[in-house]
């Protein structure tokens, strides 16, 4: 544990550092007021914000993140971390991840992305960004191992926002602490390719853009879309 305070912790410090009283102070930037046309003539039902989305919506979904490396396919686990899936597909749905970066590489460990601040040159905030919106902690029984997504946090268990990591090599030592929520079926080997680039200490020296993000139905019980 003492390994992944240091990893993953100092650079995940979502709420701590960047919004103080998130969860009182900030409003949640995926909602939208959604109006309707009280006309006599058959008027389109409004698509709901995501708050509106049943968890319906959210299943059998899987994520396709279209990097400067490849493509990643993600399977969701709604039925463990209903809240995560729903954050992560939103804030994808949303473009949120466009053009964000994987900036933390740590061979033999994770690759972590999903900050709106790699967006930007200046990296001493790499790490410290957020998307205003906390999900409170949802840990469960999904084993760290190779290939798994997980959400990074600071030492709030329910500060989780939108900093998420990819397991390249089995983490046990997460389990129950971090909150599971998903897992690449196609793609590791470009998560390898990523985790083995160039970096200064675990800041990535040429980190790999996310240029846009695919939600689609999953075609198959692997959660795989083709």
């Amino acid at each position: 544990m003492k390994r992944f305070l240091q990893l993953i912790v100092p650079l995940a410090i979502l709420a701590a550092c960047s919004a103080p009283q998130a969860a009182e102070d900030t409003a949640t930037e995926t909602a939208a007021d959604v109006t309707t046309n009280a006309i006599v003539e058959p008027v389109a039902t409004p698509t709901p914000t995501p708050e509106e989305k049943p968890m319906s919506y959210y299943e059998n979904k899987v994520a396709v993140l279209h990097t400067g490396e490849g493509d990643i396919t993600i399977r969701f686990y709604p039925e463990k971390a209903p809240n995560h899936v729903r954050n992560f597909i939103d804030l994808s749905e949303q473009g949120y991840f466009n053009g964000t970066k994987f900036h933390r590489t740590v061979p033999g460990f994770m690759i972590q992305g999903g900050d709106p601040n790699t967006k930007s040159d200046n990296r001493n905030t790499w790490g410290m960004g957020n998307s205003g919106k906390y999900v409170k902690a949802e840990f469960n029984d999904i084993h760290h191992g190779r290939g798994i997504v997980s959400m990074a946090r600071s030492s709030d268990p329910d500060s989780a926002s939108s900093q998420f990591f990819i397991v390249v090599a089995d983490a046990g030592f997460l389990d129950g602490k971090y909150t599971a929520f998903g897992e690449v079926t196609k793609g590791m080997d470009v998560a390898d390719k990523i985790v083995n680039g160039k970096a200064q200490g675990e800041l990535a020296v040429n980190p790999v853009e996310i240029k846009s993000v695919t939600v689609e139905e999953a075609k198959d019980k692997s959660g795989s879309s083709k």
